[in-house]
């Protein structure tokens, strides 16, 4: 199985904040995306695309007070209380990433043969300038991230990928770091779900650093506060 990084998931308290963070912190201001009605969310997304990370983009994404309250737990520990007064105290912050396979289902049967629920599969959808944006994702009930959100939530695109129709940005992803307590168990479930070429450093504390290389310089972003 071949997968491959989709995008990394920036948590902002909301979606103004977000944006405000983008332009001070890269010096971009992200195109506009949408909103997900099925976990009450919004968002906007930033190509930061490279030769060894084709079709990569940043989405910065907060809860959408306009939204119905959804009726399922939202995705990214996006509920978490404890994460939510993170972000509201010291800003908006790389939680997450997302990696895209070609066969879901498949996926998500290889990391279950080591013990790993990473979900069901969801159909989603959310409109765009451009029209209709599908996919399928897995997602938990209880919405968490998997060993402290370094093992990626897993995306099967439609025939349409959002940076099909973003804008450039001057920015492009260099390199993506996790280091994690349990790094073998990551490492295994990386390499069960197709992700051979991300590697994992043994570390006391989870954490995940991207490192961005902008007109202003490179930039690393991290989960850690």
């Amino acid at each position: 199985m071949n997968a491959q990084l989709d995008h990394l998931v920036v948590l902002a308290d909301t979606l103004a904040a977000g944006v405000a963070w983008c332009e001070a912190r890269l010096g971009v201001t992200p195109a506009a995306g949408g909103r997900h009605a099925l976990f009450g969310t919004h968002n906007h997304l930033l190509a930061v695309g490279s030769p060894g990370f084709a079709q990569a983009y940043l989405e910065v994404i907060a809860i959408d007070p306009d939204a119905d309250a959804p009726q399922r737990t939202r995705w990214f520990d996006m509920d978490d209380v404890r994460l939510q007064q993170e972000v509201r105290q010291h800003g908006p912050r790389l939680i997450h990433w997302v990696a895209r396979v070609p066969d879901l289902a498949q996926a998500l049967a290889a990391l279950a043969a080591r013990g790993i629920d990473a979900g069901a599969c969801l159909q989603a959808s959310r409109m765009t300038l451009r029209g209709l944006l599908q996919w399928r994702i897995a997602v938990r009930p209880d919405g968490q991230r998997l060993f402290d959100g370094c093992l990626p939530t897993l995306i099967e695109w439609g025939a349409v990928h959002p940076t099909d129709s973003l804008p450039a940005s001057g920015i492009a992803l260099h390199a993506l770091r996790l280091q994690h307590p349990d790094a073998a168990p990551l490492q295994a479930a990386l390499h069960a779900c197709g992700l051979t070429d991300i590697g994992v450093t043994p570390a006391a504390a989870p954490g995940i650093e991207a490192v961005l290389h902008t007109p202003r310089g490179p930039v690393v972003l991290s989960s850690t506060l």
